[in-house]
């Protein structure tokens, strides 16, 4: 049965002092850090999002990326209308990664880098042998995108169940296991606020990311190995520009 914690966390006195994005920074080492000692063990709820601003005095913002990125990282899990509750621990493998890392983009513009070559050339593998139950699974995710985009709701996991999707379906698994062990974190929207793009271009930029997904999908479903490598190389070149361009405000 989940329970919900109601041991206080330890904060600075005062609370956290600093500028909004190193604030953000501090708030998921502080909560990463009770994840990680176990103080906060998987089930648990997390406190609200009212306790955590009164306990660290910090802005609802503040806590709302916090929790974003622990999300990200695959520390947590927001279940609507329910809590945010803490999650199993990944099992040791490839890549670690620490939720403090998390909070400052991990160098995602760098992982985008590492992601070019690994899932371009997974793309054209997964071309060659995927089955077409797997050709189901990817379709099926970017209904779900779509769907939640038309609804407001949140896209990151059917997008990571696309680029998962079509690791596994090169038939190598360590084209997947990396992916698994990176998680949502290599989805640059995690490193987004709802401040670097306007509310009203979101939704037009939400399409157009999941058009650059059927094509990919397409290529994929016809066997066209290179197309696929096009289609996925391009893809994840404009991923790294558009972060790029919200993070600098333009």
């Amino acid at each position: 049965m989940l329970r919900t914690l109601n041991a206080s966390i330890d904060t600075p006195a005062g609370g956290l002092r600093s500028t909004r994005r190193s604030l953000t920074t501090e708030l998921v080492a502080a909560l990463g850090q009770q994840i990680q000692e176990q103080q906060l063990k998987a089930g648990d709820r997390l406190p609200t999002e009212a306790e955590i601003v009164q306990r660290f005095n910090v802005s609802r913002t503040v806590v709302r990326e916090a929790l974003s990125k622990l999300q990200a990282a695959g520390l947590v899990e927001t279940r609507h209308g329910i809590g945010t509750f803490v999650l199993d621990a990944r099992p040791s493998g490839i890549f670690r990664l620490d939720p403090a890392d998390v909070a400052v983009s991990l160098d995602v513009l760098a992982v985008l880098e590492l992601r070019v070559s690994l899932e371009t050339e997974s793309a054209g593998l997964a071309a060659l042998r995927r089955s077409e139950e797997q050709l189901l699974t990817m379709r099926r995710a970017l209904e779900d995108f779509e769907g939640n985009v038309s609804e407001a709701e949140e896209t990151v996991s059917p997008d990571f169940r696309f680029h998962l999707e079509i690791a596994r379906a090169t038939g190598n698994r360590y084209f997947a296991e990396i992916m698994t062990h990176l998680g949502t974190t290599i989805i640059p929207r995690t490193r987004i606020t709802s401040t670097q793009i306007p509310q009203d271009q979101f939704s037009e930029y939400l399409h157009r990311v999941n058009r650059e997904h059927e094509q990919i999908l397409d290529a994929i479903a016809r066997q066209d190995s290179e197309s696929a490598r096009a289609a996925m190389r391009i893809h994840l070149i404009n991923s790294r520009e558009r972060l790029r361009r919200a993070q600098d405000g333009i």
